[in-house]
């Protein structure tokens, strides 16, 4: 279906809804890249204009990727909330963002209305909002999991302590994991991207962080990063696994790329469901994310970076996912060149994650070849912080000396916490103040002496 609209007196024609989709997108390198970008601001405008005036409905005539080619597109159609999506049903994009924005659209209304939603519908919405729109809306919506805390409530922050080391060193692992529970990170997951993926140095980290958490008692949850297919095998050998991992994306072909499927994700939600390991739920996944990873495996289908990194979010929903992280500036100034387009995308994957569904973070970070500094990095930050983030990334000195990139710290968490009045998750938080860790009536940290003596025999083992 053709597209067209006027503008200063001159007429563009848009081929097809993923061309109007693509050439409204804010302006960003990867899309340039792919050669689906508007050629300037004007047509811009213009197809964000067309793009307003477009019924949700033409969503689910009009898919963007094959549906016979692409599972996920199956997956979209096949599952959506009839019955969740009347009450918007007669909106177009502009009255969706319209309404968004009111007043009336409530947390409870926006719960009710997300399985009614397909990732099409909420990208283009964002494709015609303001960073302070997308902020607002996010605001309102609250996505709350559970595994061993509550993550996502409203008054709270949860952090992913990152310790990973260049040689997985298991004392240099253990000395990052103390030095963030110091600083009262890790209450969303204590995370290692490992180094080498064989099967026993996967299995000695899980056991490795197992031990901490059991040892100490800290109502958490582990997660080493493997491929899902090393961990499925670590799962049936009934190594401590308590979340499955994967990086997944918005086609089928970008995901055949990382070596996955949805029967594949299957399998590793249904292994991992078997172990029994949550105590207050049982939200077993964390899937991590990030615009460009379809173009960069070739697997994009002419479709622009921000509409398939949405498509991608439509995945991890089908899973129930404890976590989801969209890593932002990980991939490279190829897809995201700068400070603003990692601050603009970083906005909008978490809006559209969080109007979906999901719970939503964000690895607030950037490569060290990209035009940007630890300056867009903390603007990011309180940006994320003002819209509800349910977690973010901490790491010893914002440096990851394994991944070599830029992100947050463990004192960023408690910047963040302290301006706004933040806390950790409520199960965490208790046990912070048993610790002597945290004083939550003050709402920051404070030192203990007693701390690095209790906390001395998990650096001996």
């Amino acid at each position: 279906m053709r597209y067209k609209n006027i503008i200063a007196n001159q007429q563009y024609v848009f081929a097809d809804l993923k061309s109007v989709m693509a050439k409204a997108t804010p302006l960003r390198s990867g899309d340039e890249l792919a050669g689906v970008a508007a050629h300037d601001a004007t047509e811009r405008v213009a197809a964000q204009m067309t793009l307003a005036d477009i019924p949700l409905k033409n969503f689910l005539n009009e898919v963007l990727i094959d549906y016979d080619l692409d599972e996920i597109t199956r997956l979209i159609i096949d599952e959506h909330d009839k019955n969740a999506f009347a009450p918007i049903a007669h909106f177009t994009v502009g009255d969706l963002r319209n309404w968004l924005l009111s007043e009336d659209a409530n947390t409870e209304k926006l719960r009710f209305v997300a399985k009614g939603l397909t990732p099409e519908m909420v990208a283009a919405v964002s494709k015609i909002m303001r960073n302070q729109d997308l902020i607002l809306v996010a605001s309102k919506c609250e996505v709350v999991t559970q595994f061993r805390n509550t993550i996502g409530l409203k008054g709270h922050l949860s952090t992913r302590l990152q310790p990973n080391h260049p040689t997985d060193d298991i004392l240099g692992i253990s000395a990052s994991i103390l030095d963030g529970l110091m600083y009262a990170n890790g209450d969303a997951v204590i995370g290692i991207n490992p180094a080498t993926d064989n099967l026993h140095n996967l299995a000695e980290l899980l056991k490795l962080l197992d031990h901490v958490i059991q040892e100490y008692q800290i109502p958490t949850q582990s997660c080493v990063l493997t491929h899902i297919s090393s961990a499925i095998q670590l799962a049936e050998q009934n190594i401590p696994i308590d979340l499955m991992f994967q990086s997944i994306a918005g086609t089928q072909a970008a995901n055949t790329g990382f070596g996955i499927s949805l029967a594949l994700l299957q399998e590793g939600h249904e292994a991992t469901l078997a172990l029994k390991r949550g105590t207050v739920g049982q939200n077993v996944m964390y899937f991590e994310t990030g615009q460009g990873s379809a173009l960069s495996s070739n697997a994009h289908h002419g479709v622009d970076q921000q509409t398939l990194e949405t498509r991608a979010y439509a995945v991890a929903r089908k899973f129930n996912p404890l976590l989801v992280n969209t890593v932002v500036g990980f991939i490279g100034p190829e897809y995201l060149y700068d400070g603003k387009q990692i601050i603009r995308a970083g906005l909008e994957d978490h809006f559209c994650g969080k109007l979906l569904g999901l719970p939503m973070g964000c690895d607030i970070c950037y490569t060290n070849h990209a035009d940007a500094d630890q300056n867009d990095m903390d603007n990011l930050l309180t940006l994320f912080g003002t819209a509800g983030i349910n977690f973010i990334m901490g790491i010893p000195g914002s440096d990851d000396i394994m991944l070599n990139y830029q992100t947050t710290s463990f004192h960023d968490a408690l910047y963040l916490r302290q301006l706004l009045g933040l806390k950790p998750a409520p199960e965490f938080s208790i046990w912070l103040e048993q610790q002597g860790i945290l004083r939550q009536q003050q709402h920051h940290i404070q030192w203990a002496e007693h701390m690095p003596d209790q906390f001395a025999k998990l650096l001996m083992h």
